[in-house]
């Protein structure tokens, strides 16, 4: 019996959620913007940021609450965080493998005669040539480099070529073009190698590159796909700058395909059936592996709702508390800033180290000319998302205890200077080193933390239980920084002055009991 009311209850709505979400995203994703062309968004935003995004609403306001009635209890804590976080994946993966499918599938081909009528037509997809010449001697270049990677363990290089597309030979006269040609060629190193060993690397991935150009017959392919708003368009257009003669006087970048036009899609169809399978049958195991909360469960069979304000409830988790009041606000502020370089076209999972330079990031050749400002701005700035998330999750962990014990100015005040002193520490240590992040004011409040662990501030159970966890982040932290990659000296430098201000604040605080720590 529980199991049918189960189906009807969490599994049903369930089922409408995905398939509404995906066809309603997925519908307008090709009306407004494939179809219509209303808005010039970038690719990554609509085909990755959005369906991550979108299923928080029904799954907050709609899936969550119906979540309420399993009884989801552990011996600390509940399981309904991971429940969420499984559902968020299984609304998520059909939804963005749909937007991929469904630009490719509805994408038109438009053939003429040769590049020059590409103006007389609405723009589309795909594009079939009969008359044209690449002139792959007139060519633009440009070098990419960025680090990846949960710990920025991976160097990415990229080279973007673009060469003119022309309606006959004897074209190449001319000083401006309707299209251009684009190939990618990428490779990704350990960031643990020193500069020499990057510039080694990197002079072998040209001349292997060049090798492949060279022997590449360019004028083979079946047709050209546009290059969207993407990451690879801006490094197409840097490339097109260095053209040293044809001009492209439109927005023009193709990608060759060899393959027939009828493969566009490959088994994207099927991806997104499977997923969606698949995290139907897993959401099913799910929710019949625990019981019902009976006393919920008796008041919906009587009729009576079991009302809960989802507004309210999130409006507790994001609103400013009294006991957290300055690390919430950092969080904030780190995000906010973080959006702000992802929708200025920065970037997404990375962003590019001139970008962060332009806007703030910590470089001694520059602060030593007089901007000192960089030593503060760039304590808000991050190298991309997992940066950013994995800053803040350290930040919250740490302000939790440390905020109410010291109060929020004289917290606020250890933040920021530390924060300050480890971005004098990286400039000391790095001649030409690019460097952001929150994690060096980071590790200052862990070194506070540590500082007054160790002289027994807190009860012996609690110096006890986080002393081992501290000590345990401090430590692994500081071993990838030695592996390359992550600005160790900002670490140390933060470490050590929170750690010698906590021994001085140390003398100003009373022990204070275990139930009082989280304020």
């Amino acid at each position: 019996m529980q199991k049918i009311s189960k189906i009807k209850t969490l599994y049903i709505p369930f089922l409408l959620s995905a398939f509404i979400l995906c066809a309603f995203y997925t519908f307008l994703n090709w009306l407004l913007i494939i179809n219509l062309q209303l808005f010039s968004i970038k690719e990554i935003i609509v085909n990755f940021i959005g369906p991550i995004l979108i299923p928080g609403i029904p799954i907050w306001f709609y899936l969550r609450p119906k979540l309420q009635l399993l009884n989801l209890k552990k011996k600390q804590g509940s399981w309904i965080d991971f429940y969420i976080v499984i559902l968020w994946i299984i609304l998520s993966v059909p939804t963005i493998i749909a937007q991929s499918y469904v630009e490719k599938a509805t994408g038109k081909i438009t053939k003429l005669s040769d590049i020059n009528q590409i103006g007389e037509h609405r723009q589309t997809k795909y594009y079939t040539l009969k008359n044209f010449y690449i002139d792959k001697v007139r060519i633009g270049v440009h070098s990419g480099f960025e680090v990846s990677g949960r710990y920025n363990e991976h160097f990415d290089m990229k080279l973007y070529v673009v060469m003119p597309i022309l309606k006959i030979g004897r074209d190449t006269s001319n000083v401006s073009c309707h299209g251009v040609l684009g190939i990618i060629y990428s490779k990704q190193i350990s960031n643990k190698l020193g500069p020499q060993e990057k510039e080694k690397e990197y002079n072998e991935f040209v001349r292997e590159s060049q090798i492949d150009f060279n022997h590449k017959n360019v004028n083979e392919f079946v047709y050209l796909e546009h290059v969207g708003h993407t990451d690879s368009e801006e490094g197409f257009n840097e490339a097109i700058k260095k053209c040293p003669k044809h001009i492209l006087n439109s927005g023009n970048i193709f990608l060759a395909v060899n393959e027939p036009f009828e493969n566009r899609t490959g088994n994207s169809f099927f991806w997104i059936l499977g997923s969606f399978g698949i995290g139907a049958f897993v959401w099913l195991i799910m929710i019949l592996i625990p019981k019902f909360d009976n006393r919920k469960l008796a008041l919906i069979e009587k009729g009576r709702h079991v009302r809960r304000n989802e507004l309210k409830a999130l409006w507790e988790v994001l609103r400013l508390h009294e006991a957290s009041f300055i690390t919430q606000i950092l969080i904030y502020l780190n995000i906010v800033v973080y959006l702000i370089l992802f929708f200025s076209g920065y970037g997404f999972i990375s962003f590019q180290s001139k970008d962060l330079l332009a806007v703030g990031a910590n470089f001694r050749p520059l602060v030593a000319d007089g901007q000192w400002w960089r030593l503060l701005t760039n304590m808000f700035l991050h190298g991309g998302l997992m940066h950013v998330l994995t800053n803040m999750y350290g930040l919250l962990f740490v302000g939790i205890f440390l905020e109410p014990l010291l109060g929020r100015w004289r917290y606020l005040a250890l933040y920021l200077l530390t924060g300050i002193l480890a971005s004098c520490a990286s400039i000391w240590w790095y001649p030409a080193t690019v460097s952001v992040g929150a994690s060096g004011a980071i590790f200052g409040l862990y070194g506070m933390f540590l500082a007054l662990i160790i002289t027994k501030v807190f009860t012996p159970e609690f110096g006890k239980a986080f002393l081992t966890s501290t000590l345990i982040f401090i430590g692994f932290n500081l071993l990838m920084g030695i592996t390359g990659g992550i600005d160790n000296a900002a670490h140390i430098g933060g470490l050590l002055s929170g750690f010698i201000l906590g021994l001085v604040f140390r003398m100003t605080l009373k022990e204070i009991p275990e139930k009082d720590l989280a304020g």
